[in-house]
Protein backbone atom coordinates (compact mmCIF):
# COMPACT_ATOMS: atom_id res chain seq x y z
CA UNK A 1 0.00 0.00 0.00
CA UNK A 2 1.43 3.39 -1.04
CA UNK A 3 0.65 5.52 2.73
CA UNK A 4 2.00 9.28 0.46
CA UNK A 5 -0.86 8.26 -2.41
CA UNK A 6 -3.50 7.61 0.55
CA UNK A 7 -2.79 10.63 2.26
CA UNK A 8 -4.60 14.44 1.30
CA UNK A 9 -1.70 16.50 0.39
CA UNK A 10 -2.20 19.85 -2.00
CA UNK A 11 0.28 21.62 -3.08
CA UNK A 12 0.20 25.31 -2.45
CA UNK A 13 1.70 27.86 -4.61
CA UNK A 14 1.90 31.02 -5.82
CA UNK A 15 -0.16 31.39 -8.83
CA UNK A 16 -0.27 35.05 -9.45
CA UNK A 17 2.52 36.18 -11.08
CA UNK A 18 3.56 39.95 -12.61
CA UNK A 19 4.00 40.30 -16.04
CA UNK A 20 6.00 44.03 -16.97
CA UNK A 21 4.41 45.68 -19.78
CA UNK A 22 5.73 45.92 -23.55
CA UNK A 23 6.72 49.41 -22.75
CA UNK A 24 9.91 50.22 -21.35
CA UNK A 25 8.93 50.26 -18.02
CA UNK A 26 10.45 48.18 -15.06
CA UNK A 27 8.79 45.95 -12.95
CA UNK A 28 8.57 46.60 -9.57
CA UNK A 29 11.05 44.62 -7.19
CA UNK A 30 10.06 41.82 -5.23
CA UNK A 31 9.72 42.85 -1.40
CA UNK A 32 12.80 41.70 0.27
CA UNK A 33 13.01 38.60 2.39
CA UNK A 34 12.60 38.51 5.71
CA UNK A 35 15.82 36.63 6.88
CA UNK A 36 15.02 34.90 9.99
CA UNK A 37 18.85 32.61 10.65
CA UNK A 38 21.71 33.44 8.33
CA UNK A 39 24.69 32.52 10.42
CA UNK A 40 22.89 33.49 13.46
CA UNK A 41 19.32 34.36 14.25
CA UNK A 42 17.97 37.63 13.44
CA UNK A 43 18.63 40.39 16.05
CA UNK A 44 16.22 39.99 18.88
CA UNK A 45 15.58 36.20 18.49
CA UNK A 46 17.53 33.00 20.09
CA UNK A 47 16.92 29.30 19.59
CA UNK A 48 15.51 27.35 21.96
CA UNK A 49 15.80 23.21 22.05
CA UNK A 50 13.62 21.05 24.26
CA UNK A 51 12.69 18.05 24.68
CA UNK A 52 10.14 16.88 26.34
CA UNK A 53 10.66 17.25 30.13
CA UNK A 54 13.70 20.00 29.39
CA UNK A 55 14.59 23.08 27.45
CA UNK A 56 17.94 25.24 27.06
CA UNK A 57 18.91 27.91 24.68
CA UNK A 58 21.27 27.32 22.03
CA UNK A 59 23.81 29.56 23.94
CA UNK A 60 26.73 27.69 23.14
CA UNK A 61 28.78 25.93 19.91
CA UNK A 62 27.17 22.76 21.35
CA UNK A 63 24.44 21.95 23.87
CA UNK A 64 22.82 18.86 25.66
CA UNK A 65 18.87 19.54 26.78
CA UNK A 66 18.98 18.91 30.82
CA UNK A 67 16.91 16.27 31.98
CA UNK A 68 15.12 16.39 35.33
CA UNK A 69 16.14 14.65 38.60
CA UNK A 70 13.82 12.06 37.52
CA UNK A 71 12.80 11.90 33.95
CA UNK A 72 9.61 9.92 32.96
CA UNK A 73 12.13 9.26 29.62
CA UNK A 74 15.41 8.06 30.84
CA UNK A 75 16.96 7.21 28.17
CA UNK A 76 15.67 10.16 25.39
CA UNK A 77 18.57 12.62 24.63
CA UNK A 78 18.40 15.94 22.76
CA UNK A 79 21.10 17.40 21.73
CA UNK A 80 22.07 20.51 19.09
CA UNK A 81 25.13 22.00 17.79
CA UNK A 82 26.12 24.91 15.54
CA UNK A 83 27.71 23.65 12.27
CA UNK A 84 28.61 24.14 9.12
CA UNK A 85 26.73 24.17 4.77
CA UNK A 86 28.40 27.21 3.07
CA UNK A 87 30.69 28.22 5.98
CA UNK A 88 31.81 27.16 9.10
CA UNK A 89 28.85 27.61 11.49
CA UNK A 90 26.24 28.75 9.35
CA UNK A 91 23.76 25.99 10.14
CA UNK A 92 22.21 24.50 13.76
CA UNK A 93 22.39 20.67 13.63
CA UNK A 94 19.75 18.79 15.73
CA UNK A 95 20.53 15.63 17.24
CA UNK A 96 17.86 13.58 19.58
CA UNK A 97 17.62 9.99 20.59
CA UNK A 98 14.61 7.60 22.02
CA UNK A 99 12.53 11.21 22.20
CA UNK A 100 9.08 11.80 22.66
CA UNK A 101 9.22 15.23 21.16
CA UNK A 102 12.17 17.19 20.41
CA UNK A 103 12.21 20.89 18.98
CA UNK A 104 14.01 23.96 17.49
CA UNK A 105 12.58 26.88 18.45
CA UNK A 106 13.32 30.38 17.28
CA UNK A 107 11.94 32.68 20.18
CA UNK A 108 12.19 36.17 21.13
CA UNK A 109 14.69 37.15 23.34
CA UNK A 110 12.21 39.91 25.09
CA UNK A 111 8.34 39.88 24.37
CA UNK A 112 8.07 40.59 20.08
CA UNK A 113 6.17 39.22 17.55
CA UNK A 114 6.54 39.60 13.73
CA UNK A 115 3.61 41.00 11.20
CA UNK A 116 3.51 38.95 8.96
CA UNK A 117 0.11 39.39 7.33
CA UNK A 118 1.31 41.01 4.13
CA UNK A 119 3.47 38.11 3.03
CA UNK A 120 0.49 35.90 3.80
CA UNK A 121 -1.08 35.86 0.46
CA UNK A 122 2.01 34.49 -1.63
CA UNK A 123 4.67 34.37 0.83
CA UNK A 124 6.54 31.26 2.46
CA UNK A 125 8.31 30.14 4.66
CA UNK A 126 12.19 28.43 3.14
CA UNK A 127 15.40 26.69 4.61
CA UNK A 128 17.72 24.64 3.78
CA UNK A 129 17.54 20.79 4.79
CA UNK A 130 19.92 17.82 5.34
CA UNK A 131 18.41 15.31 7.39
CA UNK A 132 21.08 12.59 7.64
CA UNK A 133 19.14 9.70 9.87
CA UNK A 134 14.95 9.80 10.06
CA UNK A 135 14.72 6.07 9.62
CA UNK A 136 13.23 5.83 13.53
CA UNK A 137 11.69 9.28 13.69
CA UNK A 138 9.30 11.90 12.83
CA UNK A 139 9.28 15.04 11.57
CA UNK A 140 6.96 18.39 11.62
CA UNK A 141 7.45 22.25 10.78
CA UNK A 142 5.50 24.80 12.94
CA UNK A 143 5.01 28.36 12.47
CA UNK A 144 2.73 30.17 14.89
CA UNK A 145 -0.70 31.90 14.00
CA UNK A 146 -1.18 34.23 16.78
CA UNK A 147 -1.32 34.06 20.26
CA UNK A 148 -1.59 30.26 21.61
CA UNK A 149 -1.98 29.48 18.31
CA UNK A 150 0.31 27.27 16.43
CA UNK A 151 0.56 24.71 13.09
CA UNK A 152 2.27 22.10 12.09
CA UNK A 153 2.86 20.48 8.54
CA UNK A 154 3.55 16.84 8.85
CA UNK A 155 7.33 16.05 6.40
CA UNK A 156 7.74 11.92 8.12
CA UNK A 157 7.33 10.83 4.39
CA UNK A 158 9.37 13.34 2.50
CA UNK A 159 12.14 13.49 5.46
CA UNK A 160 12.86 9.89 5.04
CA UNK A 161 12.90 10.17 1.39
CA UNK A 162 15.53 12.78 1.67
CA UNK A 163 17.42 11.12 3.99
CA UNK A 164 20.96 10.62 3.40
CA UNK A 165 21.01 12.96 0.07
CA UNK A 166 22.32 16.22 1.27
CA UNK A 167 21.47 19.35 1.64
CA UNK A 168 17.81 20.53 -0.41
CA UNK A 169 15.97 23.75 -0.59
CA UNK A 170 12.47 23.35 1.31
CA UNK A 171 9.77 25.90 0.85
CA UNK A 172 6.34 25.75 2.24
CA UNK A 173 3.38 27.96 1.72
CA UNK A 174 2.57 30.21 4.37
CA UNK A 175 -1.18 29.22 3.47
CA UNK A 176 -0.11 25.94 5.05
CA UNK A 177 -0.28 27.59 8.53
CA UNK A 178 -3.14 29.59 8.27
CA UNK A 179 -6.55 29.15 9.02
CA UNK A 180 -10.01 30.87 10.00
CA UNK A 181 -9.51 32.79 12.80
CA UNK A 182 -5.33 32.89 12.68
CA UNK A 183 -3.89 36.64 13.53
CA UNK A 184 -0.60 36.79 11.59
CA UNK A 185 0.29 40.40 12.94
CA UNK A 186 1.62 38.34 15.88
CA UNK A 187 3.58 35.61 15.23
CA UNK A 188 5.42 34.59 18.12
CA UNK A 189 7.22 31.72 16.50
CA UNK A 190 7.87 32.00 12.93
CA UNK A 191 9.51 29.09 12.89
CA UNK A 192 9.83 25.42 14.56
CA UNK A 193 11.01 22.54 13.79
CA UNK A 194 9.55 19.25 15.89
CA UNK A 195 11.09 15.34 15.82
CA UNK A 196 10.42 12.57 17.11
CA UNK A 197 12.19 9.30 18.17
CA UNK A 198 15.53 8.72 16.30
CA UNK A 199 17.75 10.72 14.04
CA UNK A 200 19.86 13.89 13.53
CA UNK A 201 19.15 16.60 10.78
CA UNK A 202 20.90 20.57 10.07
CA UNK A 203 19.28 23.44 9.07
CA UNK A 204 20.46 26.19 7.39
CA UNK A 205 19.13 29.88 5.42
CA UNK A 206 16.21 30.34 6.82
CA UNK A 207 13.50 32.93 5.90
CA UNK A 208 10.27 34.37 4.76
CA UNK A 209 9.71 35.25 1.47
CA UNK A 210 7.10 37.60 0.56
CA UNK A 211 6.12 36.58 -3.04
CA UNK A 212 8.03 32.79 -3.07
CA UNK A 213 6.89 29.68 -4.64
CA UNK A 214 6.36 26.51 -2.59
CA UNK A 215 7.99 23.10 -3.75
CA UNK A 216 6.50 21.14 -0.59
CA UNK A 217 3.06 19.77 -0.55
CA UNK A 218 0.93 20.09 3.11
CA UNK A 219 -2.55 18.70 4.25
CA UNK A 220 -5.56 20.80 3.16
CA UNK A 221 -6.86 21.31 6.32
CA UNK A 222 -10.77 21.75 5.13
CA UNK A 223 -10.70 18.20 3.92
CA UNK A 224 -7.96 16.44 6.44
CA UNK A 225 -10.27 15.53 8.70
CA UNK A 226 -12.32 13.53 6.61
CA UNK A 227 -10.30 12.02 4.20
CA UNK A 228 -9.48 8.27 5.25
CA UNK A 229 -5.72 7.49 6.12
CA UNK A 230 -3.83 5.76 7.91
CA UNK A 231 -1.97 7.23 11.06
CA UNK A 232 1.71 8.33 9.30
CA UNK A 233 3.45 8.76 12.64
CA UNK A 234 7.28 7.61 13.22
CA UNK A 235 5.90 5.50 16.85
CA UNK A 236 2.94 4.17 14.99
CA UNK A 237 4.72 3.43 11.75
CA UNK A 238 5.70 -0.37 13.19
CA UNK A 239 2.58 -1.23 14.55
CA UNK A 240 -0.32 0.70 13.91
CA UNK A 241 -1.21 -1.96 10.72
CA UNK A 242 -0.15 -4.83 12.34
CA UNK A 243 -2.51 -3.85 15.44
CA UNK A 244 -5.00 -3.40 12.73
CA UNK A 245 -4.83 -6.62 11.16
CA UNK A 246 -4.93 -8.22 14.97
CA UNK A 247 -8.56 -6.46 15.27
CA UNK A 248 -9.50 -8.10 12.14
CA UNK A 249 -8.78 -11.40 13.51
CA UNK A 250 -10.00 -10.48 16.79
CA UNK A 251 -13.26 -9.94 15.34
CA UNK A 252 -13.20 -13.04 13.14
CA UNK A 253 -12.67 -15.43 15.64
CA UNK A 254 -15.87 -13.97 17.75
CA UNK A 255 -17.50 -14.88 14.97
CA UNK A 256 -16.18 -18.05 14.16
CA UNK A 257 -16.60 -19.18 18.00
CA UNK A 258 -20.17 -18.20 17.61
CA UNK A 259 -20.07 -15.29 20.04
CA UNK A 260 -22.14 -12.18 19.25
CA UNK A 261 -20.64 -9.21 19.29
CA UNK A 262 -23.05 -6.60 20.91
CA UNK A 263 -21.15 -3.04 22.02
CA UNK A 264 -17.89 -1.77 20.23
CA UNK A 265 -15.78 0.61 21.02
CA UNK A 266 -13.99 3.46 18.87
CA UNK A 267 -11.59 5.53 19.24
CA UNK A 268 -8.23 6.42 19.97
CA UNK A 269 -5.65 6.22 22.93
CA UNK A 270 -7.96 6.84 25.41
CA UNK A 271 -10.30 3.71 23.69
CA UNK A 272 -7.27 1.62 23.53
CA UNK A 273 -6.84 2.22 27.38
CA UNK A 274 -9.78 -0.38 28.25
CA UNK A 275 -6.93 -2.89 27.35
CA UNK A 276 -4.45 -1.58 29.67
CA UNK A 277 -5.44 0.81 32.63
CA UNK A 278 -9.23 0.03 32.02
CA UNK A 279 -8.96 -3.65 31.76
CA UNK A 280 -10.42 -4.99 34.82
CA UNK A 281 -13.37 -2.13 34.56
CA UNK A 282 -14.10 -3.45 30.95
CA UNK A 283 -14.21 -6.79 32.35
CA UNK A 284 -16.66 -6.31 35.02
CA UNK A 285 -18.99 -4.19 33.12
CA UNK A 286 -18.71 -4.57 29.20
CA UNK A 287 -17.09 -8.49 28.46
CA UNK A 288 -20.86 -10.38 29.25
CA UNK A 289 -21.65 -7.96 25.82
CA UNK A 290 -17.94 -9.35 24.47
CA UNK A 291 -17.28 -6.06 23.71
CA UNK A 292 -14.27 -4.91 21.33
CA UNK A 293 -12.21 -1.94 21.95
CA UNK A 294 -11.34 -0.44 18.73
CA UNK A 295 -8.86 1.76 19.89
CA UNK A 296 -5.82 3.10 18.32
CA UNK A 297 -3.14 5.39 20.15
CA UNK A 298 -2.89 8.87 18.09
CA UNK A 299 -5.78 8.47 15.89
CA UNK A 300 -7.55 11.60 14.18
CA UNK A 301 -11.22 11.42 12.60
CA UNK A 302 -9.31 10.70 9.39
CA UNK A 303 -7.37 7.59 10.94
CA UNK A 304 -10.62 6.14 12.69
CA UNK A 305 -11.96 6.51 8.88
CA UNK A 306 -9.79 4.20 7.06
CA UNK A 307 -9.96 1.63 9.65
CA UNK A 308 -13.76 1.35 9.36
CA UNK A 309 -13.53 1.47 5.62
CA UNK A 310 -11.02 -1.67 5.72
CA UNK A 311 -12.96 -3.81 7.41
CA UNK A 312 -12.96 -2.91 11.18
CA UNK A 313 -16.99 -3.18 11.95
CA UNK A 314 -17.71 -5.48 9.06
CA UNK A 315 -18.31 -9.35 9.91
CA UNK A 316 -20.59 -8.49 12.86
CA UNK A 317 -23.46 -6.72 14.05
CA UNK A 318 -22.90 -4.85 17.31
CA UNK A 319 -26.10 -3.23 19.10
CA UNK A 320 -24.14 -0.48 20.15
CA UNK A 321 -21.57 1.41 18.76
CA UNK A 322 -19.56 4.07 21.70
CA UNK A 323 -17.68 6.68 19.87
CA UNK A 324 -15.61 9.07 21.04
CA UNK A 325 -12.80 10.64 19.19
CA UNK A 326 -11.06 14.04 18.12
CA UNK A 327 -8.42 15.05 20.72
CA UNK A 328 -5.91 14.52 18.56
CA UNK A 329 -7.83 16.76 16.01
CA UNK A 330 -7.55 19.33 18.66
CA UNK A 331 -3.50 18.43 20.26
CA UNK A 332 -2.08 18.14 17.03
CA UNK A 333 -3.25 20.61 14.89
CA UNK A 334 -5.71 22.95 17.11
CA UNK A 335 -8.15 22.32 14.03
CA UNK A 336 -11.13 24.22 13.78
CA UNK A 337 -13.68 22.21 15.77
CA UNK A 338 -16.33 22.20 13.08
CA UNK A 339 -13.59 20.63 11.13
CA UNK A 340 -13.59 17.78 13.61
CA UNK A 341 -17.13 17.69 14.00
CA UNK A 342 -17.63 17.23 10.58
CA UNK A 343 -15.08 14.44 10.41
CA UNK A 344 -17.17 12.51 13.55
CA UNK A 345 -20.30 12.72 11.44
CA UNK A 346 -18.12 11.59 8.71
CA UNK A 347 -17.63 8.56 11.31
CA UNK A 348 -21.11 8.67 11.50
CA UNK A 349 -22.35 8.17 8.36
CA UNK A 350 -19.55 5.42 7.79
CA UNK A 351 -21.24 3.36 11.12
CA UNK A 352 -24.49 3.85 9.36
CA UNK A 353 -23.75 2.70 6.17
CA UNK A 354 -22.41 -0.67 7.16
CA UNK A 355 -23.95 -1.32 10.38
CA UNK A 356 -27.96 0.40 9.58
CA UNK A 357 -29.07 -1.37 12.86
CA UNK A 358 -26.55 -0.19 15.39
CA UNK A 359 -27.21 2.52 17.38
CA UNK A 360 -24.26 5.05 17.90
CA UNK A 361 -23.74 6.30 21.63
CA UNK A 362 -21.41 9.46 20.82
CA UNK A 363 -19.40 10.43 23.92
CA UNK A 364 -18.19 14.42 24.44
CA UNK A 365 -14.42 14.24 24.22
CA UNK A 366 -12.97 14.56 27.86
CA UNK A 367 -11.19 17.29 29.11
CA UNK A 368 -8.02 17.49 28.77
CA UNK A 369 -4.96 19.92 30.54
CA UNK A 370 -4.69 20.12 34.03
CA UNK A 371 -6.85 23.12 34.14
CA UNK A 372 -9.04 24.86 31.56
CA UNK A 373 -6.51 26.15 28.66
CA UNK A 374 -6.76 26.79 24.94
CA UNK A 375 -7.19 23.07 23.87
CA UNK A 376 -10.00 22.35 26.44
CA UNK A 377 -11.41 25.24 25.37
CA UNK A 378 -11.00 23.71 21.31
CA UNK A 379 -12.79 20.34 22.81
CA UNK A 380 -15.64 22.07 24.82
CA UNK A 381 -16.65 24.26 21.58
CA UNK A 382 -16.77 20.64 19.71
CA UNK A 383 -18.48 18.60 22.29
CA UNK A 384 -21.28 21.69 21.90
CA UNK A 385 -21.68 20.98 18.28
CA UNK A 386 -21.87 17.14 19.09
CA UNK A 387 -24.46 17.22 20.94
CA UNK A 388 -26.41 18.65 17.83
CA UNK A 389 -25.72 15.20 16.04
CA UNK A 390 -27.94 13.57 18.68
CA UNK A 391 -31.00 12.05 17.02
CA UNK A 392 -32.15 9.98 19.96
CA UNK A 393 -33.57 7.61 17.58
CA UNK A 394 -30.43 5.90 16.07
CA UNK A 395 -27.54 8.68 17.49
CA UNK A 396 -27.49 9.41 21.25
CA UNK A 397 -24.66 12.09 22.81
CA UNK A 398 -23.73 11.71 26.69
CA UNK A 399 -20.80 13.65 28.23
CA UNK A 400 -19.39 12.09 31.30
CA UNK A 401 -16.96 15.07 31.96
CA UNK A 402 -18.31 16.49 34.65
CA UNK A 403 -17.70 12.96 36.30
CA UNK A 404 -13.73 12.84 35.51
CA UNK A 405 -13.16 16.87 36.84
CA UNK A 406 -13.25 18.34 39.95
CA UNK A 407 -16.04 20.63 41.25
CA UNK A 408 -13.51 23.41 40.59
CA UNK A 409 -12.90 22.35 36.65
CA UNK A 410 -9.23 20.90 37.15
CA UNK A 411 -8.43 17.66 36.94
CA UNK A 412 -6.76 15.39 39.81
CA UNK A 413 -3.64 13.00 39.06
CA UNK A 414 -5.66 9.98 40.09
CA UNK A 415 -7.61 10.07 37.66
CA UNK A 416 -5.77 11.71 34.57
CA UNK A 417 -2.18 11.59 35.36
CA UNK A 418 -0.76 12.84 32.19
CA UNK A 419 -4.38 15.29 32.07
CA UNK A 420 -5.34 13.37 29.05
CA UNK A 421 -5.27 9.79 29.86
CA UNK A 422 -7.42 7.94 32.46
CA UNK A 423 -6.12 5.98 34.78
CA UNK A 424 -7.43 2.86 36.45
CA UNK A 425 -9.54 5.23 38.54
CA UNK A 426 -10.88 7.30 35.57
CA UNK A 427 -11.66 4.02 33.59
CA UNK A 428 -13.74 2.60 36.87
CA UNK A 429 -15.79 6.14 36.97
CA UNK A 430 -16.26 6.19 33.10
CA UNK A 431 -17.34 2.60 33.09
CA UNK A 432 -19.84 2.81 36.26
CA UNK A 433 -21.38 6.40 34.64
CA UNK A 434 -21.39 4.48 30.99
CA UNK A 435 -23.53 1.67 32.05
CA UNK A 436 -26.70 2.92 32.67
CA UNK A 437 -26.97 4.37 29.17
CA UNK A 438 -25.56 1.70 27.71
CA UNK A 439 -27.63 -0.99 28.84
CA UNK A 440 -31.05 0.96 27.83
CA UNK A 441 -29.81 1.36 24.13
CA UNK A 442 -28.47 -2.55 24.39
CA UNK A 443 -32.57 -3.27 24.78
CA UNK A 444 -35.01 -3.48 22.06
Amino acid sequence: MNLLRSSSATLWTALVLFQAPTSHAQAPASPPAQVLHAGQPMAGWQWRVTDFEGERLLDAPAITVPKPAQPRVPASVVQARRSGKDAADDAITLQFKDSWIAQLRLEPVKAATLDLREALRQGTLEFDLNIRELAQAGLKFKLGCGPDCERKVPYLALGRAAAGTGWRHVSLSLACFDRDGSDFSRVGLPFALEATGTGELAIANLRIVPQGQANTACPDYRTESVTPTPLMESWSMEWWLPRHEKKLAEIRAHREAGREVQVVFIGDSITQGWENEGRAAFERHFARYNAVALGFGGDHTENVLWRLQHGEIDGMAPKVAVLMIGTNNTGDRQEDPATTVAGIRRLIEEIAQRQPATRVLLLAIYPREEKPGVLRALNERINTQLAGLADQRRVFFLNLNRQLMQADGRLSADVMPDWLHLSEKGYDIVARSLTPTLEKLLQP
